[in-house]
């Protein structure tokens, strides 16, 4: 069975941000992740990990202003400044929370920017970062995302993936596989797992569509996991859902997994 890590963001919403840790491992959960640590104290989420026995799987770099609509500022051609400052960010909270991989936001392609300003601000920022990261032994993680969610997003389908991997030309900078993305994106997602694996460091999950649990939509989840656990990934798999109702009672699927391995 994959390693499940839990996350917060998205899953037990019935609680409090900070007992979500808490709940998360009452129900099994050894992993977690969520978007951004940096509302909280790097001492008290260190706590929180350290009370449960938890592992701080992932998180974001700092992506701009999220509650006012954006998703990232790696693409931003004004924003090279902000964007290293959020490294540094980054770096402190990763060290503070023992976390190994850290994800970049692409973020929307701005209006009126040229193309080639936008990519080779996107490419140098990854470098950089990738660079700053690779010094403090943690990953770079970089992420496709579909655009029915996100429109707009820069970053969308794995073959764009794999082409900004290639012009970055680092050994630190991984690929953020989320299946619920990429199914809507272009679909074929075990034999493009299969086919990526060695730049694959993490991968999510939700079902398509309503990015509900797995078994609640059209992706077979049973399949998809066997074909994790034969493909031989290491790595976490996050389940980013949004629960059809409270968290620990659509947890089915995991012990079925369970069950199966």
């Amino acid at each position: 069975m994959p390693k499940f890590a839990a996350n917060l963001t998205m899953l037990y919403g019935e609680h409090g941000f900070l007992d979500r840790f808490a709940a998360a491992a009452a129900d099994g959960f050894k992993g977690v992740e969520y978007l951004f640590p940096y509302p909280f104290a790097k001492e008290e989420l260190a706590e929180r990990l350290q009370q449960h026995g938890l592992t701080q799987v992932l998180h974001n770099l700092p992506a701009g202003n999220w509650d006012g609509g954006e998703r990232g500022i790696a693409v931003l051609p004004d924003r090279v400044g902000e964007f290293q400052d959020g490294v540094g960010k980054a770096i402190e909270y990763a060290k503070a929370l023992g976390c190994t991989q850290v994800n970049c936001l692409a973020g929307k392609t701005p209006a009126g920017a040229s193309a080639d300003a936008v990519e080779r601000t996107f490419v140098d920022n990854l470098a950089f970062a990738a660079k700053a990261l690779k010094a403090e032994g943690i990953r770079l993680l970089v992420e496709p995302i579909n655009t029915r969610d996100i429109p707009g997003f820069h970053l969308t389908t794995t073959a764009q993936t794999e082409a900004l991997l290639e012009t970055v030309g680092s050994d630190n900078l991984f690929i953020q596989y989320d299946v619920y993305h990429m199914q809507i994106m272009e679909g074929d997602v075990v034999p493009t797992m299969q086919r990526l694996l060695p730049k694959i460091a993490h991968i999510q999950i939700a079902d398509n569509p309503g990015r509900n649990e797995p078994g609640t939509g059209e992706i077979n989840y049973s399949f998809v996991f066997n074909a994790i656990d034969r493909m031989g990934f290491q790595g976490w798999v996050g389940c980013e859902y949004k629960p059809a109702a409270r968290t620990s009672d659509g947890l089915g699927w995991m012990r079925a997994a369970a069950a199966t391995a």
